[in-house]
């Protein structure tokens, strides 16, 4: 046998715990360091050298809490026992309304919208989507209409696209639009300037029904098909020609005439007078001069012919050709556009349109001031209080003021089938604003308030039943209301060197103008009151009041 200690006993298998995973193997030499069992191998221990705790906030940081903060006194932080309500949108309800409702919610707590577009299982393609939204916005805007309404249609085109975290930011020239994928992945920002502004309302009503159609439940209109008639919509010519639109500004300036007074040789020379007016505008537009300039040269020739005739001594009324000719000067939509954008809350983009309606003013009271100067000079017989004194002939004026609707309607490059009725609107304006001013020889700033507020009230449901935006029913409607005699007796008071009556005039003007702005946007507003709410609580939210802070 052999001998304890010996080769056989050297060849005896060794136990388990000779042969652990970690013991070294046998000839190599035991690291150096205390042994395996004093490192503590748990997952959740924290490795030498790492600091576990965070740096300590320098002072002053955001993040610092106030010294004179303690947990004990903070406010408790609960969910009340019914719950947080939710804002859930009306599917009956117009696209117009559930969009304005989510523009006037905080983003915090806007309810997330189906997508209403099947996407593929990539998801929708962002910078798509975004610049679809902002050329449909840029559209809406330059074709006149509001911030708000601008900011509902561009979230009616992300939400149908699944984009349910964008913030679009509409200004007078700058669209803007941010979409938040998560709270982890960087925001996609967008934006579109508008350099031009062109009134053509049959391209504002194509548009409409592309945001409809993109916006309905029961439509699959896929990002290349709404491209496709977006392109189609930029393409269409107007759907009047040149020489009729000059044509249709000479009608309205003899129509304008008429209905302060006027005859019909009255009416030709109001007539001959815009529509030269509206050609030697056509030719500064051409040679780039700005949109100023062109107010100024075409409130001359209206004016120029009035005083030659007030010269020659004719028998006619200088001041209705004058008066006719301003009334196709007047920036009535932009008005309206400037006080409605103050009164829902976008006070850049309403401060910047006043100043563009106060530059067009200052543009045709130049324009007229300087041929009255002139007129003054040749001693012409323009004597304001002759001019005041009007004939009452309500079957005349009553379709000199439905003319002038439908023309103003032609200028606009509105559809054949809205002319009409905006011409019934203006009409049925003109009697309400005569039969509290002329008749029951009221407040003409009250009467102007009332028959603007029916104007944009049956323009609003009219719009609705429509599905479409409501100035094509309502801006040219609005014409037979404009502050034309108001305007002109100021100018001629100050030519006359009467300051005081002038000054005096123009603020008649523009509180009459600012009658027409707030009757339009009250109308509107109690139209949407005989509709069903978009929000489930019955109610539609607007800006709480700040009392002054």
């Amino acid at each position: 046998m052999a001998e304890p200690g010996g080769p056989a006993e050297d060849r005896k298998p060794q136990s388990d715990e000779a042969h652990s995973a970690f013991a070294p193997p046998k000839g190599v030499e035991p690291p150096l360091g205390p042994p395996e069992e004093d490192h503590p191998s748990s997952e959740f221990a924290v490795p030498e050298g790492l600091n576990p705790e965070p740096p300590p906030v320098p002072e002053g940081s955001a993040f610092t809490l106030p010294s004179t903060y303690r947990t004990s006194d903070a406010p408790p932080v609960f969910t009340p026992a019914y719950g947080i309500p939710v804002v859930q949108l009306s599917k009956d309800a117009p696209w117009q309304d559930r969009m304005r409702a989510m523009v006037r919610l905080p983003v915090s707590e806007r309810p997330a919208p189906e997508p209403v577009q099947r996407q593929d299982d990539s998801g929708p393609a962002v910078p798509r989507v975004l610049d679809l939204t902002l050329r449909i916005g840029e559209l809406l805007l330059a074709g006149g209409e509001g911030a708000e309404d601008v900011e509902a249609a561009m979230l009616a085109i992300t939400s149908s696209y699944g984009l349910d975290h964008c913030e679009p930011t509409v200004t007078f020239t700058l669209l803007s639009i941010t979409y938040l994928p998560s709270l982890v992945d960087d925001p996609v920002t967008a934006n579109r300037t508008v350099r031009r502004r062109v009134p053509d309302y049959t391209r504002l009503t194509a548009v409409y029904q592309l945001v409809a159609d993109i916006s309905a439940e029961d439509s699959d209109i896929k990002l290349d098909e709404a491209y496709r008639r977006l392109a189609e919509i930029r393409r269409n010519r107007h759907p009047y020609p040149g020489w009729l639109l000059t044509t249709a500004a000479g009608v309205l300036a003899g129509a304008a005439s008429v209905l302060v007074g006027g005859n019909a040789l009255v009416f030709l020379a109001a007539a001959v007078g815009a529509m030269l007016g509206d050609r030697l505008a056509w030719l500064c537009a051409g040679r780039g001069l700005p949109e100023f300039y062109q107010f100024v040269v075409a409130a001359m020739p209206p004016a120029a012919i009035g005083v030659t005739l007030s010269a020659l001594h004719a028998g006619l009324q200088p001041s209705a050709v004058i008066t006719g000719g301003l009334f196709a000067l007047i920036p009535g939509r932009a008005l309206v556009a400037a006080v409605q954008d103050g009164l829902t809350g976008f006070y850049i983009t309403a401060s910047a349109r006043l100043l563009e309606v106060a530059y067009f003013f200052v543009a045709i009271v130049i324009g007229v001031l300087t041929m009255l100067y002139v007129g003054v000079q040749f001693e012409a017989n323009l004597n304001p209080e002759g001019a005041l004194s009007t004939v009452e002939r309500p079957v005349v004026q009553i379709l000199a003021s439905m003319v002038l609707c439908l023309t103003f309607a032609v200028l606009l490059q509105q559809d054949r089938s809205t002319v009409l009725i905006a011409a019934l609107n203006g009409g049925v304006a003109w009697v309400i604003y005569a039969a509290i001013a002329l008749t029951a020889g009221g407040s003409s700033v009250m009467a102007t308030a009332v028959a603007a507020g029916l104007v944009g009230l049956f323009g609003q449901l009219v719009a609705r039943l429509q599905h479409t935006s409501s100035l094509p029913y309502v801006t040219a409607a609005i014409g037979p209301l404009l502050p034309g005699s108001a305007t002109y007796f100021g100018v001629l008071h100050i030519a006359q060197s009467n300051m005081d009556l002038g000054f005096a005039s123009l603020a008649r003007a523009a509180a009459l103008a600012l009658a027409i702005a707030i009757g339009v946007n009250l109308g509107g507003e109690v139209a949407r009151l005989f509709l069903r709410s978009p929000a489930a609580a019955g109610q539609r939210r607007a800006a709480k009041r700040t009392r002054g802070f």
